[in-house]
């Protein structure tokens, strides 16, 4: 199988089918072969019976019904689950993205590249409510990942499938996957792409969503520089807190002795024994962590690099 087309579908039975055909259209033109796994996330207006019409005239077309509502990430996830294809391309299913931009980011993965991501350089969203949050959060994000891209909230990407192994979903992450595969070597760019508006139904994100999203950089932020050594993020700031405990404790004492102040009348007193006991809640908070991160890799057998290529080896 040469390109996997993944498209979660959230109560979108006004478009699954223009979409399912634009999509079938650009792929046949490549004359390359293919599948379209378009995973019903527990739609409740009818999406699904659309699909399950659509998957028996066509058997390039996979349908994946969720029993209720469980996300974008998730949906995703379980298309990239069951992808054959060497390139795995997700997109909307609200007829926003544009399936001839298809040959373009495989054309880019044939380059070279082992995630090519799309941006909406030109995009028809308003705003205020779209617009300016996701340019602050794509500012944040390539600043604290390292990985410099102009749109992560665009779905349409390219993934070489090894890529994806071992990259587990949760929560808002889908649109990390970039800063995520970057961590194990991954070669990313991005593509400008095109963009429409919405015909038809409503966005199913909003201004809400910036939060989910700030609490799940944090947690990639973390996967990616301390997963292996977490001592060194919460054992540093230990050490840092400790020693400022130290400081206020011997001010506390040059106090007492030099200008006949009562300990328990001076507040630095207090602020040493939060700052000391604060000290050591983060070192073991380091220590808990190293023991949680060995029973992570360990238990499950998972390696703590990853092997590009191997020659005379099996």
């Amino acid at each position: 199988m040469d390109i996997s087309i993944v498209v979660p579908v959230y109560n979108e039975r006004d478009n699954v089918e223009a979409v399912y055909s634009a999509i079938s259209t650009a792929l046949q033109v490549m004359g390359c072969s293919y599948e379209i796994i378009m995973v019903d996330d527990g739609s409740s207006d009818g999406s699904y019976g659309v699909l399950s019409g659509l998957a028996v005239k066509d058997s390039n077309l996979k349908v994946i019904r969720f029993r209720r509502n469980f996300g974008q990430t998730a949906a995703m996830s379980a298309g990239f689950d069951f992808a054959k294809g060497d390139i795995i391309i997700p997109m909307d299913g609200d007829l926003q993205n544009d399936p001839s931009d298809i040959p373009r980011l495989v054309e880019k993965i044939h380059e070279g590249y082992d995630v090519v991501s799309g941006w909406r350089r030109d995009r028809k969203d308003t705003f205020v409510t779209r617009k300016i949050p996701s340019m602050l959060a794509n500012a944040i994000i390539s600043r604290l990942t390292g990985v410099h891209l102009h749109d992560y909230g665009c779905t349409l990407k390219a993934y070489r499938s090894e890529v994806l192994d071992g990259i587990n979903l949760y929560g808002e992450m889908h649109r990390f996957v970039p800063a995520l595969a970057s961590q194990f070597g991954a070669k990313v760019t991005e593509l400008p792409v095109n963009h429409f508006p919405r015909l038809h139904g409503v966005s199913k994100y909003g201004i809400s969503r910036t939060l989910r999203v700030v609490l799940d950089l944090m947690t990639v932020k973390f996967l990616m520089a301390y997963s292996t050594k977490p001592i060194q993020l919460f054992g540093k700031w230990g050490v840092y807190t400790i020693l400022a405990g130290c400081g206020t404790g011997a001010m506390t004492l040059y106090m007492k002795i030099m200008e006949h102040l009562s300990m328990n009348r001076n507040p630095l007193l207090i602020v040493t024994a939060f700052l000391l006991f604060m000290g050591v809640q983060f070192i073991v908070l380091g220590l808990l962590g190293e023991l949680n991160a060995r029973t992570y890799f360990e238990s499950q057998g998972k390696p703590i690099y990853v092997v590009k290529d191997r020659i005379n080896l099996d």
